[in-house]
């Protein structure tokens, strides 16, 4: 269950992560910066499992993965948008972050709100709402990358599993 922070339209990577510190690159030093343009307690206020919602073209601007990093750094579980940047989208999955583009959702969950996502159904429950919106269930390897903590972790999972499977003795 995670609590709700909820931001406007375009969202860009300059927001998510500020340009001043792309020069860092520990996890734990962007999640201390997400945020913090427009929202200055994020980084002080978040709790692993919380969410972020938010408009359309959320995560535009910049193809950074610095962005993403840092969200999921915070202990971000997901982050629910009326739509996202393709670019954002891609790499937000590849590092192993859930994104759900949802206009409905995005619209109807206000700050605060505490949610469940059930990813094996596609149901986002508001707890706070007595509310549900049914979101598309991810395919089966993006699962997987998730599950796996990102693409990378994934092709080395997958090559372990290969190499279990197959010993080359």
């Amino acid at each position: 269950m995670g609590n709700v922070f909820k931001y406007g339209n375009s969202v860009d990577t300059d927001v998510i992560l500020p340009a001043r510190y792309l020069a860092l690159f520990q996890p734990n030093e962007l999640a201390a910066h997400c945020m913090e343009d427009i929202d200055p307690l994020f980084s002080r206020t978040v709790h692993p499992g919380d969410v972020i919602v938010a408009g359309e073209n959320f995560g535009c601007g910049s193809s950074r993965e610095h962005a993403p990093l840092a969200i999921k750094a915070c202990g971000i579980s997901c982050v629910i948008a009326a739509s996202f940047a393709r670019i954002f989208y891609r790499n937000a999955i590849n590092i192993g972050l859930p994104i759900i583009e949802s206009p409905q959702a995005a619209n109807g969950i206000l700050h605060g709100d505490k949610l469940e996502i059930d990813w094996k159904t596609g149901v986002i429950r508001n707890l706070t709402q007595n509310s549900t919106y049914q979101i598309g269930v991810f395919p089966e390897f993006i699962q997987d990358i998730i599950n796996d903590g990102g693409l990378l972790a994934s092709i080395k999972a997958s090559l372990q599993l290969q190499e279990n499977t197959h010993p080359t003795n």
